[in-house]
């Protein structure tokens, strides 16, 4: 049997989200200012608005058109991702200001473009955590979901650089959000259940969406990506390889969902997400792909995994695992998140001296360490919260 309706959360939601928001200016009052004498008119500065406007329209409409893809759930999805989001970006620049020293002068937080748009970033990965529960939660659930995955996403950048290591962004969302999915997994829930469905409609909406993310998707990998004397035109270098990337996985989801087709037909559902693996790949291992058929190769692979993935992998985690996951974004985020670690762990150690390059696989591994088990356990502990608040 389905799972039945929430409860009425007429009193519950307003009650949470404007005690969250006073609290919210209450902190900004004490501890942010904003960041004084920085001049937009310069060249640094002017790309960082343009990055961050992108971005914005990706968390928003990319997000936000992507998550109407459920029949019975469009509106919701697409309401929802703009409440999560919005709260999740304020929560993320005070997270980022109190747990990594680097950003706080003196005990105040400094906003800046540079603050607002890791906090975008951070927001992200609870969007991307929030697919795996599409569908299953309300509200209330999606807003402390969202609060304890980005100060555990935060947390666990504290012993890593920030800068290189923020697109394991999409495997930290992805495993935690698969882990409250499993702790909210309910009898009757079948591979394709009835409140699953989509129409031509809500796929067209759904497109939409991944157009959005498509098309700014090199702005969100180069985002923190910075210049350095020995390092000329590295952001450059970022953008043309995601775009490689991103074209080849349009190519390789196409082939694989039409040839996985019994009737030889393209499943949308396969565009809508495995077009974007790519993009995840390239992402996590941008700062060692320096040549354009290394990310074209990278978005190969990626999109073969994840659109397979679809194919195969979600009713096995289903019934294997007792794990629903909606979006299937351990298809989409967390596996070609971790092809583009094992990418960039590779290339690290080819370019590099030996011992170097002993330094470096030592540290990138416990980064991946640090990242899968801080999202998997507080994935496991926030489920039992979740179902708290369902009843």
């Amino acid at each position: 049997t389905a799972p039945g309706y929430a409860p009425s959360l007429r009193s519950r939601l307003p009650l949470v989200a404007f005690l969250l928001e006073t609290i919210f200016i209450l902190l900004f009052v004490f501890f942010v200012k904003i960041e004084q004498n920085v001049y937009i008119a310069s060249n640094g500065n002017a790309f960082l608005s343009t990055e961050f406007q992108d971005i914005h329209v990706m968390i928003f409409m990319g997000f936000g058109f992507l998550a109407t893809f459920l029949l019975r759930y469009g509106f919701s999805g697409s309401g929802f991702n703009v409440l999560l989001a919005a709260m999740a970006i304020q929560w993320a620049v005070l997270m980022n200001g109190f747990l990594l020293p680097q950003r706080h002068h003196k005990r105040e937080i400094h906003i800046s473009m540079k603050s607002m748009i890791e906090a975008e970033l951070c927001a992200a990965s609870a969007l991307v955590a929030m697919g795996a529960v599409h569908g299953k939660t309300n509200p209330v659930q999606l807003l402390l979901m969202a609060l304890v995955e980005v100060t555990g996403f935060v947390f666990s950048m504290v012993e890593t650089f920030l800068d290189k290591y923020i697109m394991l962004l999409h495997v930290f969302g992805a495993l935690f959000g698969v882990m409250v999915s499993w702790v909210l997994y309910r009898e009757g829930i079948e591979p394709v259940h009835e409140k699953e469905k989509t129409d031509r409609k809500t796929g067209l909406f759904a497109m939409f969406g991944t157009l959005f993310l498509w098309m700014f998707w090199p702005s969100f990998n180069s985002a923190m990506v910075r210049d350095h004397k020995w390092e000329r035109g590295l952001k450059l270098t970022v953008i043309y390889g995601t775009y490689l990337s991103l074209a080849v996985s349009v190519v390789m989801a196409m082939s694989v969902s039409m040839l996985t087709s019994a009737k030889g037909k393209m499943n949308m559902v396969h565009l809508q997400s495995s077009t974007l693996s790519g993009g995840v790949a390239i992402g996590v291992a941008m700062t060692a792909v320096h040549t354009p058929w290394i990310a074209m190769t990278i978005g190969f692979c990626a999109s073969l995994l994840s659109a397979l993935g679809f194919c195969y992998m979600k009713n096995h985690m289903l019934f294997a695992f007792e794990c629903h996951d909606t979006c299937s974004v351990l298809n989409v985020h967390a596996v070609p998140g971790i092809l583009g670690w094992f990418a960039l762990l590779f290339l690290r150690l080819a370019s590099d001296e030996s011992t170097i390059a002993v330094q470096f696989a030592v540290y990138h591994i416990c980064v991946l360490l640090i990242t899968a088990c801080m999202s998997l356990v507080m994935g496991t502990a926030t489920g039992p919260t979740t179902l708290i608040q369902s009843h």
